[in-house]
């Protein structure tokens, strides 16, 4: 169809306190990959994180700059599960993750669309990690 409409979402922030210890934490706990770190001058930073084979979708990390954002640090969804982490291998992501020191808020669960666990980032926002039952392509 020649005016079918195509779009994606490119990127969702993630506001943190500081670039640096967020970059740390989603490369080297979660085994995101740097996808960009540009500096723009006045203390602000570019940066774009994404996890392994992902196709698409970056996080942006975005340092808090004001005393709202200071507070949405860590909740930004007030208490519910922020963003979804997919899995082709739950079990090896999950052991990685747990021997990392990443915080899980209970034990690995089996729901009728898969295995799931909720996890904290380093900064408490809740995440799923979920290894769906039938992926969808």
């Amino acid at each position: 169809m020649k005016n079918e409409i195509k779009q994606h979402i490119g990127s969702v922030v993630l506001v943190v306190n500081d670039y640096d210890e967020a970059i740390a934490f989603y490369t080297e706990k979660l085994q995101f990959t740097l996808i960009e770190d540009t500096d723009l001058g006045e203390g602000k930073r570019w940066v774009l994180v994404s996890p392994p084979g992902s196709n698409g979708t970056h996080l942006l990390l975005a340092k808090a700059s004001n005393q709202q954002q200071m507070h949405a640090v860590g909740n930004q969804t007030g208490g519910r599960v922020f963003l979804f982490l997919h899995s082709n291998d739950f079990w090896r992501d999950y052991n990685s993750m747990k021997s990392k020191g990443v915080v899980f808020n209970e034990s690995p669960r089996e729901e009728p669309y898969g295995t799931v666990v909720v996890f904290q980032d380093l900064y408490g926002n809740k995440w799923d990690l979920l290894e769906l039952k039938h992926p969808k392509g």
